[in-house]
């Protein structure tokens, strides 16, 4: 005997039970997402609170003394107009960029890379010596890198020993030339993270590509800038971008050694920002200042990430 089967309204699945079914796979995700809740609600209250409180800061005349302590106005744009008007504060930008140019982007950039490939071809003594001195200087905590590097750049430090020994003129460099004293001294603190960067990125490089290019006459610097970097280009990328973030917000390094001085021969961004908020108590002033560090930061991030996106492309 055969049983038909009668056909079933438009939307309604045989059994009876809806064919939509939304409902049940949406809380299975939201029950696999549970874990994570206290993360999400850590990161709102410490990461993103006090961004959203520092916007709302950076238009108001905030203080911490006077009349920006008791009655908090809304100020709109003022404090980036002082801030653009200002020759304390593009003094400041200046000085950061250069500072970001030579300490980072020059010095650890280039001498990370020349230590890699220079530890790459020697003896396993020579790596283990390198890379713990080399590490050493920057597992220092800050504070005591910046007190070592002060004695060597003053008046009466190492570097005017040695400059004497050979017959020519010392200085105190850190009157006579202080950006270039702290941005040799964050090179000298900063160098081991690219070197451990380039390093992972020159162990992938295959040795048979190296080996053919010099078969085919690439040696030397011709194969290091035709093979070896172009096969690394995004381990360089990806470098550039956190050192120069990293350098952007350096602080304690160069209070330490100058705090700013002598004048703002040396106050870079994250200095004036400290000095604006905490010394002069312009909470509101300086909150817009590090609004500005934060989208010079962002900048810089968006020029290596297209860099990225190109080379991966």
């Amino acid at each position: 005997m055969t049983t038909t089967v009668a056909p079933t309204a438009a939307g309604t699945a045989p059994s009876g039970k809806s064919s939509g079914g939304g409902g049940k796979p949406r809380a299975a995700k939201l029950f696999k997402m549970l874990p994570l809740g206290p993360a999400i609600g850590l990161m709102l209250v410490f990461l993103a609170g006090p961004i959203i409180y520092c916007v709302y800061a950076a238009f108001t005349n905030m203080a911490l003394t006077g009349t920006g302590a008791a009655n908090v106005k809304f100020v709109g744009l003022d404090n980036f107009r002082k801030a653009f008007g200002s020759g304390a504060f593009t003094n400041a930008i200046w000085l950061t960029l250069v500072f970001t140019l030579i300490s980072a982007i020059i010095g650890q950039n280039t001498l990370g890379l020349g230590l890699s490939l220079l530890m790459r071809r020697s003896t396993k003594v020579v790596r283990n010596f390198v890379g713990t001195a080399v590490i050493g200087a920057w597992v220092l905590p800050e504070v005591v890198a910046a007190y070592l590097l002060s004695a060597f750049f003053n008046d009466e430090g190492t570097l005017n020993v040695m400059l004497h020994a050979v017959g020519l003129p010392g200085q105190d460099w850190l009157y006579a030339a202080p950006i270039i004293a702290v941005s040799l001294a964050n090179i000298w603190r900063g160098t081991a993270f690219s070197m451990l960067v380039y390093s992972a990125a020159l162990s992938e490089v295959p040795k048979e590509i190296e080996e053919s290019a010099e078969m085919d006459g690439a040696a030397g610097l011709r194969r290091l800038w035709f093979v070896t970097l172009p096969m690394i280009s995004r381990a360089i990328m990806t470098n550039l971008m956190l050192i120069t973030l990293q350098t952007l917000s350096v602080f304690g390094l160069i209070f330490a050694m100058t705090r700013g001085g002598p004048g703002t021969k040396s106050q870079t961004l994250p200095l004036y920002m400290y000095e604006q908020a905490f010394s002069f108590s312009q909470i509101g002033y300086g909150t817009a200042i590090a609004l500005v560090m934060l989208a010079i930061g962002a900048v810089f991030s968006l020029i290596y990430l297209r860099g990225l996106n190109s080379e991966a492309a």
